[in-house]
């Protein structure tokens, strides 16, 4: 046993025990290979984007959203966090060199 910063014991190779907990594996990789693999020519993904298609054309708010999302990027959004909707006025800084100082 070894004695702790106030004055307690501690057991030897810290708390945990186990050490520092293992890696996950990389999810790109595992995404990647789940993605990739084909079905009657067809990866995963692009049955997943066909299907999201179909329900999009079918009236599937959500669907068509995370489709033209994911093509054109989301749309600007606007928050108002400080000023809560009143018009900010910023002064106008002018700078002069004094002309007394060489």
């Amino acid at each position: 046993m070894r004695q702790g910063r106030n004055g307690g014991k501690l057991k030897e190779g810290g708390s945990n025990g186990g050490g520092r907990p293992k890696k996950l594996p990389a999810l790109d990789l595992i995404m990647a290979n789940v993605m990739g693999q084909e079905k009657d020519g067809i990866t995963a993904a692009e049955a997943i984007i066909m299907k999201l298609r179909e329900q999009a054309a079918k009236g599937d708010i959500k669907a068509a959203q995370l489709l033209l999302e994911r093509a054109y990027g989301k749309s600007k959004q606007n928050i108002d966090i400080t000023t809560q909707g009143e018009k900010v006025t910023v002064p106008t800084i002018i700078f002069t060199k004094d002309a007394d100082k060489g």
